[in-house]
């Protein structure tokens, strides 16, 4: 709890006890399976007599339940949520896994929610990209249809910025004219008729 530092020891105790008594000798497939497992082994661990409470966990459930105050009506909203603008290479980064999402989202802005089970993201309440949660961390998790619909996009992009390339250009270069430096320094080279006729 925050700003409760008393309460940490009592989280601290739990998470030995589920350490020492419950996980050893386990395997887990998922974490679905983990839930699972915690769910058939809770009855026979509230069903042990604790020292410290002077009684079994089952039998002051209700006494417990009796003291507690009543849920909200609305429902917490326990999900991941970000918003970001799509970069080129199409990812999004969710607790330290990136996913990818459709390329024709690029430069857009994007809302991406995580809960225990999906990754999805949205573009004006459309979703455009659905993945399973990885739980291991520093995945990249990519949709082969993605990759497909960027090269495609990139093609394309290729294609329309050939047929803009401008082609005058490159077929005519612009010479300088050489009559200007004559004119220039005071140089007359037009033919002299006398002097044609010398020489003739």
């Amino acid at each position: 709890m925050a700003r409760d530092p008393e309460s940490k020891g009592m989280v601290e105790r739990r998470n030995k006890f589920f350490r020492s008594s419950f996980m050893p000798g386990r395997q887990f497939a998922s974490p679905m399976d983990f839930n699972d497992q915690l769910t058939d082994w809770l009855p026979r661990a509230n069903a042990r007599h604790s020292r410290s409470r002077r009684a079994r966990p089952m039998d002051l459930i209700e006494r417990d339940r009796a003291a507690m105050r009543p849920l909200s009506p609305v429902a917490p909203d326990v999900l991941f949520r970000n918003t970001v603008r799509l970069p080129r290479d199409y990812y999004v980064r969710v607790l330290s896994n990136d996913y990818s999402v459709a390329p024709a989202m690029i430069g857009r802005l994007v809302d991406v929610t995580a809960s225990l089970d999906t990754i999805n993201v949205t573009h004006n309440g459309v979703n455009v990209t659905s993945h399973e949660r990885e739980w291991a961390r520093a995945l990249t998790v990519t949709d082969p249809n993605h990759v497909a619909e960027a090269d495609v996009l990139r093609r394309q992009f290729q294609s329309v910025k050939r047929q803009d390339r401008p082609l005058s250009k490159v077929a005519f270069v612009e010479t300088a004219n050489l009559a200007s430096y004559d004119t220039l320094f005071g140089v007359d080279m037009s033919p002299d008729l006398t002097d044609m006729d010398v020489f003739s």
